[in-house]
């Protein structure tokens, strides 16, 4: 007679299923539980509207991180923790280039967020979002990165290097969390790009600098030079030639820009500046800091399959 205790191999697959997850469940209740006492509802009340959003928080003593479109036009709102008390904020900062914001509120002994590194993360990598979607504060969702270094369109201008996530975000999750598996904070979320898409700002050293300039400054001074374009790939023969596979390629020269004045023409691929090698619309902004200001920059740029030099003074973005 056959034990009918002794599992079938299917018997065995159905175990191997189950405990894997539960396995899965215990990662992301273990992050909730961790993660959901750092994050605040926020009621924000601008040009006569009421909104809603998340933020994260970033010091005990009363720092949060949000948004900058979820304060938007607001300078003041209630805060509401996960204790359910409420304390009024204002505004520290704002910066729409990197959608991030600094709020205050008078409290202390707050549930600080453990800072994670966005820069560590990998397509596949598990993450969790906690926020405040339609209103449900403390809402968990869990997912996968997606993909790496999107753009985001953001009042005009374009956030770079963001998160994409399927983590479902809904309205009111902007400024919320983004942790990964240990509960470390990796992004902040900011948008619904579509049904399965969530993009999020990563925490990185960069944002780090941003969030202590805003601290220190209540807002970040950039460069502007006046290009619109993309990564534009470059033919083998110069690619080997330069020692790269791309360059920056310029769509549009804004009129009355640094750019224009400097000569920059569309069609034109910038290559390097001052020396450093780029590739991207990322390698660019990166020279656009408030050093920048007022400082001729050298462009070594790929036109008509010459290169070209052409010096350009950026002024600051307003």
């Amino acid at each position: 007679m056959t034990d009918v205790l002794t599992p079938t191999p299917s018997d065995s697959a159905a175990s191997l299923e189950a405990e894997a997850l539960d396995a899965y469940s215990e990662i992301v209740v273990s992050v909730a539980e961790h993660i959901v006492p750092s994050v605040a509802s926020l009621r924000v009340a601008a040009r006569g509207r009421e909104g809603a959003g998340s933020a994260v928080i970033l010091a005990a003593d009363g720092y949060l991180l949000t948004s900058a479109h979820v304060v938007a036009g607001a300078d003041r709102g209630t805060a509401v923790f996960a204790d359910w008390h409420e304390a009024p904020f204002e505004l520290v900062g704002r910066d729409p280039l990197s959608d991030l914001a600094v709020l205050r509120v008078a409290a202390s002994g707050l549930a600080q967020v453990e800072l994670g590194n966005a820069d560590a993360l990998r397509v596949g990598q598990l993450v969790v979002a906690v926020g405040n979607p339609h209103g449900f504060a403390g809402s968990v969702t869990a997912g996968v990165v997606s993909a790496l270094g999107r753009s985001l369109p953001s009042g005009g201008r374009v956030v770079e290097n963001v998160i994409q996530t399927d983590a479902a975000l809904n309205p009111g999750n902007s400024g919320g969390a983004l942790v990964d598996s240990h509960a470390r904070l990796v992004g902040v979320n900011t948008a619904l790009a579509g049904i399965g898409l969530g993009l999020a700002v990563p925490v990185n050293a960069t944002t780090l600098d941003i969030v202590a300039t805003l601290l220190r400054e209540g807002r970040v001074r950039r460069a502007y030079l006046g290009v619109v374009g993309g990564a534009r790939p470059l033919s083998p023969r110069r690619g080997e030639e330069l020692g790269q596979k791309s360059g920056v390629g310029v769509i549009e020269v804004p009129s009355g820009s640094p750019a224009e004045r400097a000569g920059l023409r569309p069609t034109d691929t910038i290559v390097a500046v001052d020396g450093a090698v780029v590739e991207g619309t990322g390698d660019l902004q990166r020279f656009m800091t408030a050093d920048a200001i007022g400082r001729t920059l050298s462009l070594r740029v790929l036109r008509d399959d010459r290169i070209v030099t052409i010096d350009v003074t950026p002024v600051e973005l307003v």
